[in-house]
């Protein structure tokens, strides 16, 4: 396919494709679908060989959070049965942290709850960011608290951590039809917050709102002209509980296709499968790893994951490699400034419009609603976690 050949070497070279070709990828057949895999595959082996990102979520802090953004379970007004908890401390924290690293992981993402933090949630994360890397120096950690104000990516910087996620989630054009308590572009800003204090930032999409091609390619559009180092791709959970709970549009192929345009995309930048792959991709997931380089291992943050010895089962099964410590994520041209846009020196090439629709709904795309299961173990629970 002149296409896949055009994106590979676009890939290869950090270049930005056009539209028109980020939306053909996701109008590919099933037939085609192998095909793009493996052009997608080569991007992925060029700026990340092998290996595998391990990563662990930490809630500490679930539920009863004033937003309304209708994809969530913690939400404003949800019905669904999540655990429900106000902030844990620093060492059940770090004790929750130590099992993901024993598992592998080599970022623990601390999340929690609510439009975005008081000072004084501030000082508690840190307290929890200085007590994981008290125990575990080489450990990455990323705090994700919503929106920031002014002053605290640098005081949480200070404190040791790493990263910030805030994602984008979907396109600017529907985000008011997804949340209306907050704006796009305050997710814009927040991540940009993160960016001028040092901190990596981590921004990503949740795919099956019902969002047509043209939003995903508009979302990831956007995602390349911010500039993360990591983009999580979030398949949409659709819980019991919430607007969204009768949301099925995707199928593991639709789920690939998106992987693969994302990657194409973001040839050079952590991609990260997260949320919803067991839901969505099922048996399909190791033919993901040949797109993304990174993974949650174990739970999320209100519903579980696979087993964690399934996840490291399956890299290797799959012929990939657990990132170690000591490797760098990121190759080494990420490290400099970089020509806008993550990209070759001359910056984004010019792109054009073009329409997209929502899928159809066909017979493959049922409601799995058996493989939603709310989490009743790990932080906030006597249980042990999975990992």
């Amino acid at each position: 396919m002149d296409l896949l050949n055009t994106l590979v070497d676009k890939g290869l070279r950090r270049e930005l494709p056009t539209r028109d070709e980020a939306l053909a990828v996701l109008a590919t057949s099933d037939d085609e679908l192998l095909d793009v895999v493996a052009a997608a595959g080569k991007v992925r082996r060029q700026w990340f060989g092998r290996r595998v990102k391990l990563n662990y979520l930490v809630n500490l802090k679930s539920g009863l959070c004033p937003e309304d953004c209708s994809y969530c379970s913690q939400r404003l007004g949800s019905k669904a049965e999540i655990l429900k908890y106000t902030w844990i401390k620093p060492d059940e924290a770090e004790r929750a942290a130590a099992a993901g690293v024993a598992g592998g992981a080599k970022r623990v993402c601390l999340v929690a709850s609510g439009r975005g933090p008081t000072d004084r949630d501030v000082d508690r994360v840190s307290r929890t960011i200085e007590a994981i890397k008290g125990q575990h120096e080489d450990v990455e950690v990323c705090a994700c608290l919503g929106l920031l104000s002014e002053g605290q990516a640098e005081r949480l910087r200070s404190a040791g951590a790493d990263a910030y996620n805030h994602n984008l989630n979907t396109s600017e054009a529907t985000y008011g039809d997804i949340t209306t308590t907050h704006t796009y572009a305050d997710r814009v800003d927040t991540v940009q917050q993160a960016q001028a204090a040092g901190l990596s930032a981590c921004s990503g999409l949740i795919a099956g709102m019902g969002e047509s091609d043209a939003d995903l390619v508009d979302v990831v559009f956007s995602l390349r002209e911010l500039d993360p180092d990591s983009v999580p791709v979030n398949f949409l959970i659709p819980m019991e509980g919430t607007p969204l709970a009768k949301d099925w549009h995707l199928t593991p192929q639709r789920c690939l296709r998106i992987l693969a345009m994302v990657r194409f995309v973001c040839p050079d930048v952590e991609v990260r499968l997260a949320g919803g792959r067991e839901v969505h991709l099922r048996s399909m997931q190791p033919l993901a790893l040949n797109l993304v380089n990174s993974i949650f291992l174990g739970d999320y943050l209100t519903s579980e994951g696979q087993a964690g010895q399934t996840d490291l089962d399956m890299i290797a099964d799959a012929g990939f490699e657990v990132e170690g410590a000591e490797t760098k994520t990121l190759p080494e041209h990420r490290a400099a400034p970089s020509g806008g846009c993550g990209s070759h020196e001359g910056g984004c090439a010019p792109c054009g419009d073009a329409p997209g629709a929502v899928p159809e709904q066909s017979e493959a795309q049922v409601a799995r609603t058996d493989l939603v299961a709310v989490r009743r173990r790990g932080a906030g629970t006597d249980l042990a976690p999975n990992a």
